[in-house]
């Protein structure tokens, strides 16, 4: 019997190890924690292997992660001791890895792998919530430092078929991500962007959500939410690899951190 394609998401992925974290910085992280929680349930099987396309990678050509048995970059600062000795142990998948750069290849984007790259907090921190049985393979996909919103659509697009072969493609970044507004002088920008957000993903389908994407910087408070756009480029895979698939809100959020307004989305 054939299943149906795997929807694809764009999550918001929060900061550094917050999943191995206790106490009120870990609170903060509830909600996101629950819209996590919830995807196994929501996808109903079990993926073969998860393409995670991260924020925290950037190459000049796209790139996917090729080692068997991936390390962890520990991609932050300022946190507790323990949390630099973390593992979230899941496998990699050279195969997919070679079957991603293909896919890439055939629409003409410059693709290779990288057998040495290890998971990064843009991956290990969602993942420990979603399969904290790390049994799942993961594959990590860089995303291309000239920023160009159309080539990572066309990205999605090309790597669209792998939803019908078993595998669930997240685009981790975050939904508001200005390191330097933080707090109450974040909350009217986050909150703004963010409805530019829900109108497009939820209420635009194809070539229309596509063409929005493409010139989100003119969209309300977009250069206040991202100065720079290497968290908002993995929902641009998503998009594109969901082709005419309905958005949905999986997570919001109008206080995280106390003020600030996140959203995390699901496709198909």
């Amino acid at each position: 019997m054939t299943q149906s394609p795997l929807p694809t998401y764009f999550l918001s992925h929060g900061g550094g190890p917050w999943p191995w974290l206790d106490g009120d910085i870990r609170r903060a992280y509830d909600g996101l924690e629950q819209s996590l929680k919830a995807i196994p349930d929501a996808i109903g099987r079990l993926p073969q292997a998860i393409l995670m396309v991260t924020g925290h990678w950037e190459e000049a050509q796209f790139t996917a992660s090729a080692g068997a048995t991936p390390g962890m970059i520990y991609d932050y600062g300022g946190f507790p001791e323990h949390t630099y000795r973390i593992r979230y142990s899941a496998p990699g998948d050279p195969r997919l890895a070679a079957r991603a750069v293909a896919l890439l290849r055939a629409v003409g984007l410059g693709a290779d792998t990288d057998d040495a790259r290890g998971f990064d907090h843009g991956t290990f921190s969602v993942m420990q919530v979603v399969r904290p049985e790390a049994d799942v393979p993961v594959v990590q996909v860089s995303v291309r430092r000239d920023m160009d919103p159309a080539a990572h659509l066309l990205a999605g697009r090309a790597l669209s078929p792998l939803r019908n072969e078993g595998v669930l493609i997240v685009g981790s970044g975050l939904s508001y991500h200005n390191l330097r507004l933080w707090g109450k002088a974040a909350a009217e920008p986050s909150a703004a962007f963010d409805a530019w957000l829900q109108e497009v993903l939820v209420n635009k389908v194809s070539t229309a959500r596509e063409a929005a994407l493409v010139n989100w910087t003119q969209a309300p408070s977009a250069r206040i939410a991202h100065p720079r756009e290497d968290h908002l480029l993995p929902l641009m895979v998503a998009v594109g690899a969901a082709s005419n698939d309905a958005g949905t809100c999986v997570y919001h959020q109008d206080d995280f951190m106390g003020s600030i307004t996140t959203s995390s989305f699901r496709f198909g």
